[in-house]
C-alpha cells in the first residue's frame, strides 16, 4: 500500500486523522476475518493508487473495524471492504464492498 494512506489502529488515532484533514478524508473500511481478507488486499492497491491520484485534494485512511469499533458503529459500516467519504467528520458518502480504481473515482468524482 501507498505511503499516502494512513491506518488508524484505534480509535483516538482515527479522530487525530480526521481533525487535522483539511480536505475530504476517504475512510477504507477493512477486516481481518477470512470472507473480507482476499477483498481488502485488492482494496488495500486500489486507495494506494486513490491516495496517490487525490494527493493534496483528499486524505485516505484505512480503518481496522476490530480495531475501531467507535468509528465503525458511529458511521454504520457493517461489512468490509466498505468506503466513506467524510467532510469535517461527517460522512456524505458510503460505499460497501470491493471497487475498482474506475468506481472509487465516480463515487469521489464530484463530492470534493
Amino acid at each position: 500500500m501507498a505511503k499516502l494512506v494512513h491506518r488508524a489502529r484505534e480509535d483516538a488515532e482515527f479522530r487525530f486523522i480526521l481533525g487535522r484533514s483539511a480536505v475530504p478524508v476517504l475512510a477504507y473500511f477493512t477486516g481481518a476475518w477470512p470472507k473480507a481478507l482476499e477483498p481488502c488486499r485488492v482494496m488495500d492497491l486500489v486507495v494506494g493508487d486513490i491516495a496517490a491520484d487525490y494527493t493534496g485534494r483528499l486524505t485516505v485512511v484505512r480503518v481496522d473495524i476490530s480495531r475501531c469499533p467507535a468509528a465503525t458503529e458511529r458511521y454504520g459500516i457493517t461489512g468490509a471492504p466498505s468506503c466513506l467519504l467524510l467532510k469535517e467528520e461527517e460522512a456524505v458518502a458510503h460505499a460497501a464492498g470491493p471497487m475498482t480504481i474506475d468506481e472509487v473515482r465516480r463515487f469521489l468524482e464530484g463530492r470534493l
